[in-house]
């Protein structure tokens, strides 16, 4: 048994809804929880594809298509229509009504993300998606943080904290989602928290690109690649990779424009993802070793917690350290971020804080979100 031990099971105290896109934006993940004091209950969880045509004008717009601003806000609202979609057939198949739901914590996929010049723009409409839904909505989470210096993401780092404590082992949790975000979780002293790099994101356009599907089953198709060391080594002299946390990275910042600036064009496709996996592996674990010295567990949660070959390669860069999933502690590895969602709307209707500055690098604790009421 893992000495990370999971919450107790909470009693009841009202239902949350956590609802949350990626910056992918290949479906939409709804969770319903219960919270108590301690710990959380997930009840039901529900993916929703995200329609191709929605799909693929975002991306559109997020690689500089000069799209009108009316056109812009009209993705939002096909966001938010598609949030609606999914919030009511979740409630729906767990037999919940909206009045039972205490509020819903909803993160629209990040347009832009620019921390430096103090602001973050989500595509979503929360007053329509409160509308729609008859729950009060709770969304923009990382606008309070970035407004007080801080990157705005990794807000998940406050929800682990919360429901791991108290630790009897240094543990961290890496989020393997399009990027990689790792926490770091210390018996004693300040969590941290920072995006280390690409997670799946770059490995998913590349097989999309090359196999027309749209990720690598269990990592099997790396599988049958080699790792192109020089491609490998070219890759890690990225200058994110040498920066010091706290700090946060953007589906803008891993390209397969920068990838192919980099490829000779006689590589075999198997082997570039072959070496796109490692990449993933060895940042996530150089990231481990250099800012969370004494880790003796590593937790993995998101889609890139069922890649079989990605967890493998960790393993082999971490040989010291017990690598696992984050449902041995009770936090569902499928809606780990969907459950934070949920509890940072709480944190905001309890007018408590929801970020970690130490994470984020905020001037100190503050109360997130922008709240629509039902």
């Amino acid at each position: 048994m893992s000495s990370l031990q999971p919450a107790p099971t909470p009693t009841a105290e009202g239902y949350y809804i956590g609802l949350m896109s990626g910056p992918s934006l290949d479906g939409v993940d709804a969770v319903l929880v219960r919270f108590a004091r301690q710990g959380l209950d997930a009840l039901h969880h529900l993916w929703l594809a995200c329609p191709p045509q929605l799909r693929r004008d975002f991306h559109a717009l997020e690689a500089g298509a000069a799209y009108p601003i009316e056109r812009v806000l009209e993705l939002g609202l096909r966001m938010s229509g598609l949030f609606a979609e999914g919030c009511l057939t979740l409630l729906g198949q767990a037999g919940v009504q909206a009045r039972q739901v205490q509020a819903l914590g909803c993160h629209g996929p990040t347009l832009l993300n620019r921390p430096q010049q103090g602001y973050c723009l989500q595509l979503n409409q929360p007053a329509q998606l409160a509308e729609r839904t008859g729950i009060t909505v709770v969304t923009d989470f990382p606008s309070r943080d970035i407004a007080a210096g801080g990157q705005g993401t990794v807000l998940t780092a406050a929800f682990l904290d919360a429901m791991l404590r108290p630790r009897r082992c240094h543990g961290a949790v890496a989020l393997l989602g399009g990027i990689a975000h790792l926490i770091d979780l210390p018996v004693k002293g300040p969590v941290r928290a920072f995006d280390c790099g690409p997670g799946t994101l770059i490995m998913d356009a590349w097989v999309q690109r090359h196999w027309g599907c749209d990720y690598d089953p269990a990592g099997g198709l790396a599988a049958q690649g080699r790792v192109l060391e020089g491609l490998l080594q070219v890759l890690l002299v990225h200058p994110y990779f040498a920066l010091p946390p706290p700090k946060s990275a953007g589906r803008e910042t891993f390209t397969l424009e920068w990838l192919q600036r980099e490829l000779s064009g006689r590589e075999r496709e198997e082997d570039v993802l072959a070496t796109l996996l490692e990449l993933t592996a060895r940042v996530i674990a150089n990231a481990v070793r250099s800012h969370c010295a004494g880790t003796a567990e590593l937790w993995v949660a998101g889609g890139g917690a069922h890649n079989e070959q990605l967890l493998q390669r960790l393993a082999y860069y971490l040989p010291g350290v017990r690598l696992g999933l984050t449902d041995a502690l009770g936090l569902p590895v499928d809606s780990l971020e969907a459950c934070a969602l949920a509890w940072l709307a709480r944190q905001t209707l309890r007018g408590l804080p929801g970020n970690v500055p130490e994470a984020t690098g905020a001037r100190g604790p503050r109360i997130l979100g922008a709240i629509h009421p039902a």
